[in-house]
């Protein structure tokens, strides 16, 4: 019977014999303990007091299996953890190598050599520019590494070149600085100098424009009146008004002269001559054309004004605006004005209306030039009607004022314009034209 259990519980796992053995003595002690309640005789405990004893013996023999299972299972176990160990170790040694391999590849790109902040020239440079003395030194057997130590070796050079360089321009520079320190010291004191100089030199400039000015009124006294009447109407301007101007007298005086005496001898000829000499005049104008007459011959001096910008209040900052040109034409008696070395003849053109300076301002001069009373267009300066006004030479209408109303109008406007053509005026509308064009 006990070899039967024994291979029963052989065939049987641990884990399901100590649980068969566990329900049975469940099932016994609840026997015992329904047959003590029922108080039957204890005779019937005996026999499930032996089945507790072979239980307890099966429970042992469980523990025993289980116990043995596991001391098998640990040395599994044991046997199965030695290559997983050395698997493992394996494992470490691997990641410490890729580390140790990882830190050496970036230590090596994060290497700088002594020289890998130094732009060399190229190599192309380096065989055209570097002397034969560098070339042809052998300083390694490595052919790209011994290019490397010569192109280094020309920088070198080049560098201490450089500095020999840099030493000669700082001791120029040195030298520059010290001169410069001395002609500044010099023009430090300049001013001081210069107003001395200036304060003393106020007598002689005054003596020299009161000198100027006589100049010009010695002049003035060989112009022909036209330009004469000018003359002394821009100078009163510029003295009663302060006006900001400059008037000038320029010209040959030796020819001015000469044409004085001239005029003067011809006064003394009789009105017989001077009738005579005029109609022979002018059948030479005929036959010999105008310029071969001398018809545009000018008078030898000429008025030059200068004139500035009124709203500029401080006199050594004047900003020019025109430079006229007055000339008296002798053989037309008439006046033309210009602007000296300018293309800004339209300034002067229109200034007055109906006065573009085109024809001969009056009935004379339009008779000596014939029948289409053009003004020689290749000249400069214009005979405009208010120059004519300014020189005194007064223009008479070719028509009486008095035939109708409206022709009477006409003359009572252009007697009005005629007395509005003044020095004043005229300033005024050659600055508000110049203004108005630029």
């Amino acid at each position: 019977m006990q070899s039967e259990n024994t291979v029963a519980m052989a065939e049987k796992s641990p884990i399901e014999l100590l649980q068969e053995t566990k329900a049975s003595i469940e099932e016994i002690v609840s026997k015992i303990l329904s047959i003590k309640k029922q108080g039957n005789p204890k005779s019937e405990n005996r026999e499930l007091l032996t089945q507790m004893f072979l239980n307890f013996i099966n429970l042992r023999q469980a523990n025993r299996l289980i116990l043995t299972e596991e001391e098998k299972v640990k040395a599994e176990t044991e046997l199965a953890k030695s290559p997983m160990d050395f698997t493992t170790l394996q494992l470490h040694n691997l990641m410490y190598e890729k580390s140790h391999y990882l830190k050496a590849t970036k230590a090596s790109k994060d290497f700088k050599s002594k020289y890998s902040n130094i732009d060399l020239i190229s190599e192309q440079d380096f065989f055209h520019e570097a002397p034969e003395a560098i070339k042809s030194q052998s300083l390694s057997n490595d052919s790209s590494h011994d290019l490397m130590l010569k192109r280094l070796n020309f920088e070198l050079h080049q560098r201490k070149e450089l500095c020999k360089l840099k030493a000669r321009l700082e001791e120029h520079k040195k030298c520059l600085v010290e001169t410069n320190a001395e002609r500044n010291k010099s023009l430090s004191s300049l001013p001081l100098l210069l107003k001395s100089l200036k304060k003393a030199s106020l007598p002689v400039q005054s003596q020299l424009s009161l000198q100027k000015k006589l100049k010009y009124h010695n002049l003035a006294e060989l112009l022909p009146p036209p330009l004469y009447v000018i003359y002394s109407q821009f100078m009163a301007q510029k003295e009663a008004f302060e006006e900001n101007i400059d008037v000038e007298v320029s010209g040959s005086v030796k020819d001015a002269q000469t044409y004085a005496r001239q005029q003067a001898e011809q006064n003394l000829e009789s009105s017989r001559l001077e009738d005579d000499d005029r109609k022979r005049q002018k059948k030479r104008f005929k036959k010999e054309g105008i310029e071969e007459a001398g018809l545009y011959r000018v008078h030898p001096l000429k008025v030059v004004v200068h004139v500035y910008d009124d709203e500029v209040a401080d006199s050594k900052s004047d900003k020019l605006v025109v430079v006229l040109k007055f000339e008296y034409v002798l053989k037309l008696n008439v006046v033309c004005v210009g602007i000296e070395e300018s293309l800004d003849e339209n300034i002067l053109c229109n200034l007055f209306p109906d006065d573009a300076g085109l024809e001969a301002p009056h009935q004379s001069a339009k008779l000596i030039l014939g029948d289409d009373h053009a003004f020689e267009s290749s000249r400069t300066l214009r005979p405009y009607k208010w120059a004519q006004h300014l020189a005194g030479i007064e223009i008479l209408p070719e028509m009486s004022p008095f035939f109708t109303n409206k022709e009477t109008q006409n003359s009572d406007t252009a007697a009005s314009a005629s007395d509005q053509r003044n020095v004043q005026t005229v300033l005024q509308r050659i600055r508000s034209q110049k203004k108005r064009l630029s």
